[in-house]
């Protein structure tokens, strides 16, 4: 069977030659006579693996020198409760900016060992927007301010970050780490699970300041305190393996493509291949308001389920799949990660095109 365009929203689909080389090392990883997965994570073979690894990322992240790289299990999920155990060092609070269902999430975790103060919220318009700031809402005496750079599910994006002074600025980028330029040195902490950009689901990519490492709360247990990890360069016990040698071939191929701008620009480019379909279309209304509009997940809607259901079925027989939208937002959603190619966009638009022009 040929390969689908997959547009699911994680995991998602990784870049062909990534697999290829997996598949190429699978059962021989470089002479070791042994795959990654079989590998000790205290051999040579591996320690190399993952250095690697934390070059690669910092290179193309350009992640200063003072902030240490974690390749941790857990999921984003974890985090929501790690970062307010080892971040909660002077006054246990902090600021949140609510823009959806995993920022809900992060906050309501956050507030079982101190106080959340939410500073603004889109969810009176079902999270369709990224809410403006003015002035310096933010607490004085926060311990960090927490945003969700991209939601998956609601097709948004920060379109700038918010200015939170010396307060150390957190960031779920879980859904679009990799696929715009940062400047790293804005914020405290940087999480993200790799199953949306980076690799298989299973490691989780923290990056954060080495000022915020060393003062957990004493309730803390040993696997959650960034300084365990940190310690031990990620070697505290047995890190998902296989899984950083993938972030690895993806950290490779993203410096291949050109590095994290011009991964950016591509992206920029087959997003606006549907914004404009959607824009010029009386059949299919996109649920993210225009200035909040997301890189990585187009969501829109159809007129009735059965229609929805009908676009769902033909995709699907074009080798475009994994379209339906979340529940909480129905529709469609496409999710166009940094490895979905300019084709598989071309396709879809064409698709939702002709598809429009036969049920209108």
């Amino acid at each position: 069977m040929a390969r689908v365009f997959n547009f699911s929203a994680g995991p998602s689909m990784l870049p062909e030659t990534v697999l290829r080389k997996a598949q190429e090392e699978m059962l021989d990883y470089q002479g070791t006579g042994m795959s990654v997965m079989e590998m000790s994570h205290r051999s040579s073979a591996f320690s190399k693996i993952i250095e690697e690894a934390e070059l690669l990322l910092r290179d193309i992240m350009g992640i200063p020198d003072n902030f240490k790289v974690l390749f941790l299990q857990g999921g984003a999920s974890t985090q929501f409760a790690m970062i307010p155990l080892n971040l909660f060092q002077k006054h246990k609070k902090a600021d949140f900016i609510i823009t959806g269902s995993w920022s809900k999430k992060a906050a309501a975790e956050a507030r079982r060992y101190g106080d959340v103060n939410i500073v603004a919220s889109s969810e009176d318009r079902n999270f369709s927007y990224i809410p403006k700031l003015s002035g310096n809402p933010f607490s004085r005496d926060a311990d960090y301010v927490h945003i969700t750079t991209n939601n998956t599910i609601y097709g948004t994006r920060f379109p700038g970050l918010p200015q939170t002074g010396d307060v150390p600025l957190v960031a779920d980028m879980s859904s679009n780490i990799l696929s715009e330029v940062y400047d790293v040195s804005r914020f405290g902490l940087i999480y993200a699970g790799a199953q949306k950009n980076i690799g298989p689901a299973g490691l989780t990519i923290v990056i954060l300041h080495k000022d915020l490492i060393g003062n957990a709360l004493d309730m803390t247990p040993t696997m959650l305190n960034y300084k365990t990890h940190a310690d031990k360069d990620s070697l505290f016990n047995t890190p998902p393996c296989y899984c950083v040698y993938t972030a690895k071939l993806t950290f490779t191929w993203i410096k291949e493509q050109g590095g994290v701008a011009a991964i950016e620009k591509r992206n920029r480019e087959k997003a606006g291949m549907l914004y404009d379909v959607l824009d010029n279309s009386k059949l299919y209304a996109g649920t993210a308001e225009q200035p909040s509009r997301s890189l990585m997940n187009v969501t829109f809607t159809l007129p009735t389920e059965e229609l929805t259901a009908k676009c769902l079925q033909e995709a699907g027989k074009e080798g475009l799949v994994t379209l339906k939208g979340h529940r909480s937002v129905g529709g469609m959603r496409a999710s166009i990660y940094n490895a979905m190619p300019v084709e598989g966009v071309q396709k879809l638009a064409q698709f939702l095109k002709r598809f429009e022009s036969e049920n209108s």
